[in-house]
């Protein structure tokens, strides 16, 4: 669609589009519309491939079978759409982007999925994904908490009602029908994959940094996470612009876990046992294996704990650091309350058939 329109911008597209749909008008017969005429009847093929943005030999058909009424037409479009839809949706759906929506405490963010990057630039597809992010922000925390992260499925959304206001998709519907309409739209299986939300506590300060966004609110990697501070009075201004930074960082360095003492024993032994076997390569003493061992572990740990990762905007020092300067800072202590990562696709492949909840990077 976006292709035509730039077409039809030059006078030479301009006439072949004109060109095209005179072709529509008499192709098989489809010129008998009773009392409408020829012209009328390429006015009313544009209009409706304009509110639809159906491929146009869609809107023809659509047309000539309910006799030119472009109301019915569309509502047939909608039909055959929602049909087509429900064919596709077995098929994978890696792309797409995350949105984001946040009000002053809570921030939800959500995955919505199709089969290429060129429906994930569609504007359409985008106010979808906002449009959910917003509604995202709405369910409540299942567990009762205050603060930190809960995780929403498809089943905590697919039900609630919608206020679309988009040109082509506009009314009152519910989620599930919104993504089937898009879906029929696009011609691709598009899908609400997940979403995670996070409530900061009352002395708390939400950052939040999308990658590679198109538009404010979206992206294709987000980070976000919370700031918590002992003295209520304390500077804001500084820890919002040490939470972006930090927001940034999470993106850029894939933090797993918050603390050493976070890191799940299954993890490290994992690790252990790999640095292992690669150290026996090495054909050394069983103790310089060891030592190599407890070497390469402790870089493991630079590499996957939050508070001892380097800060990606200064690497001279590392992030638990950057938190002692920012508590002296502000006069009061500051610490990370939660954070995550989460980035369109990851995991699409292994968890196609499964209804775990998909593993984000996060703080404990």
């Amino acid at each position: 669609m976006a292709l035509l329109r730039s077409v039809t911008r030059t006078p030479l597209g301009n006439a072949v589009y004109k060109r095209l749909l005179s072709s529509v008008v008499v192709e098989r017969g489809f010129s008998s519309g009773g009392n409408v005429g020829a012209t009328e009847q390429m006015n009313l093929i544009r209009q409706l491939r304009d509110r639809t943005s159906a491929p146009i030999k869609e809107v023809k058909s659509a047309l000539v079978d309910c006799r030119w009424d472009i109301d019915a037409a569309q509502k047939e479009l909608r039909k055959r759409g929602q049909v087509v839809a429900s064919k596709k949706s077995s098929r994978t759906a890696a792309e797409g982007l995350l949105a984001l929506a946040q009000i002053e405490g809570k921030a939800a963010v959500i995955e919505l999925n199709c089969e290429t990057d060129f429906v994930a630039r569609n504007e359409i597809f985008q106010y979808l994904a906002l449009a959910l992010a917003k509604q995202a922000l709405l369910v409540e925390n299942p567990s009762n908490q205050v603060s930190g992260i809960f995780h929403m499925g498809p089943e905590h959304l697919e039900g609630l009602k919608l206020k679309l206001e988009h040109p082509k998709i506009s009314g009152e519907t519910t989620v599930q029908n919104a993504i089937k309409e898009v879906a029929a739209i696009m011609g691709e299986n598009v899908k609400f994959r997940r979403g995670y939300a996070m409530c900061a506590s009352s002395h708390g300060v939400l950052s939040t940094y999308l990658h590679t966004s198109p538009q404010p609110g979206l992206g294709r990697i987000a980070g976000i996470l919370s700031l918590e501070v002992e003295d209520e009075n304390s500077q804001l201004d500084a820890l919002q612009r040490v939470g972006s930074e930090l927001a940034m960082h999470i993106v850029a360095a894939k933090p797993l876990f918050l603390t050493k003492e976070l890191v799940t024993p299954n993890a490290l032994e994992s690790e252990r046992e790999i640095l292992k076997s690669q150290a026996e390569t090495s054909g050394k003493a069983q103790m310089a294996i060891d030592k190599m061992v407890e070497g390469r572990l402790r870089k493991y740990m630079e590499e996957v704990v939050f508070m001892e990762q380097k800060f990606v905007v200064n690497d001279s020092i590392n992030v638990k650091t950057l938190m002692a300067n920012l508590s002296k800072e502000v006069g009061s202590s500051v610490k990370i309350g939660n954070f995550f990562r989460m980035e369109v696709g990851e995991g699409v492949q292994r968890n196609e058939a499964s209804s775990v909840p998909e593993p984000v990077a996060q703080a404990v």
